[in-house]
């Protein structure tokens, strides 16, 4: 007897070669459950590269709170700890979206190979937009800090439209983020075109970043809220998941939105002027090729499923009675 009453010996009717690829919603559900454990790797190997930021936070707290003198030693090991931070964050980015890239297209990857590969072959590109990044999230997190103080102090109004401006920057940029990354793991771009294609796709795609960075932002909310003000023991759970989860969750959701984007306006038409088609969008060619020719047709999902038959029982002493030992004929 099977799990559940369910009799687990009989075949069914298998799964066909080219039955449809499921769309939206339903397959990203299905690349999320298949790769669910792997993820939490992936985000534990991309975690390790926040350490140092986390660093730098935990000392300028520390200087804040007095429990360590705010003197020049502790600002320069915090200013050296968020540097090395800003340099490492762009090629572990780059690493941790090549694997993800690889999940959604459901391609075969090693994820501590691949991260680390992609690590160093795209380090100058990756380098130099994380500390883009760095400096502009810097910028940005200041801004919408002085500017509520400075409107509550002076009563100028006119510091609201310094602060949606600098909130829409940051938008902007983070959408943009969208596909930097993925560009400069999948085309040979300069680093130029790369962030102008990129703030034409953040414009271009607007529709679909939004959703993108809805889900991120609900997400991302949900979680602060819970470290923020649920019960310590319930925000020390959360905390202590950080190093697992929600990064790689998150990637996985930018790249399954934003890399068919960067197919159709970037890759696609790089193809079509050389007068072929992306491999990516019709998997293995020399199988599409051969499939007039092949020999044997595939048979999954066309088979009819097979009971398998419960042995006879034998008569003591018969043929097909049960021995612990060699049988002497």
């Amino acid at each position: 007897m099977g799990l559940f009453g369910q009799n687990y010996e009989n075949a069914g009717a298998g799964i066909s070669k080219n039955a449809p690829k499921k769309k939206g919603f339903a397959r990203f559900m299905e690349i999320f459950g298949r790769k669910f454990w792997k993820m939490f790797g992936l985000n534990l190997l991309y975690f390790m590269f926040f350490l140092p930021l986390i660093g730098a936070a935990v000392i300028f707290l520390m200087r804040a709170g007095g429990f360590i003198p705010s003197g020049t030693p502790s600002f320069m090991l915090m200013a050296g700890l968020f540097v090395i931070f800003a340099v490492l964050f762009g090629p572990a980015t780059a690493g941790h979206t090549k694997v993800l890239r690889a999940y959604v297209l459901e391609k075969p990857v090693f994820m501590v190979h691949d991260f680390f590969k992609t690590f160093k072959s795209e380090f100058k590109y990756s380098c130099v937009l994380g500390i883009i990044d760095c400096i502009v999230a810097s910028c940005i997190v200041a801004a919408l800090y002085v500017y509520p103080l400075l409107i509550e102090q002076s009563g100028n109004k006119l510091f609201y439209v310094f602060f949606a401006l600098a909130l829409s920057v940051g938008i902007v940029v983070l959408m943009m983020n969208f596909y930097a990354f993925l560009m400069i793991i999948a085309t040979n771009l300069k680093l130029k075109q790369i962030l102008k294609n990129s703030l034409s796709l953040a414009i271009i795609a607007l529709k679909k970043n939004l959703i993108t960075l809805a889900v991120i932002s609900v997400f991302v909310f949900a979680f602060a809220g819970v470290i923020i003000f649920a019960d310590l023991g319930i925000a020390v759970i959360a905390m202590t998941l950080l190093p697992f989860l929600p990064a790689s969750w998150l990637g996985l959701v930018i790249c399954f939105n934003s890399y068919p984007i960067i197919q159709k306006y970037i890759i696609n038409p790089y193809y079509e002027q050389r007068g072929e088609i992306n491999p990516e969008l019709i998997g293995d060619l020399e199988e599409a090729q051969d499939s007039e020719e092949v020999l044997f047709e595939d048979m999954g999902g066309k088979e009819k499923p097979v009971t398998a038959k419960k042995p006879a029982k034998a008569k003591e002493g018969g043929k097909n009675s049960k021995h612990k030992g060699k049988i002497i004929s």
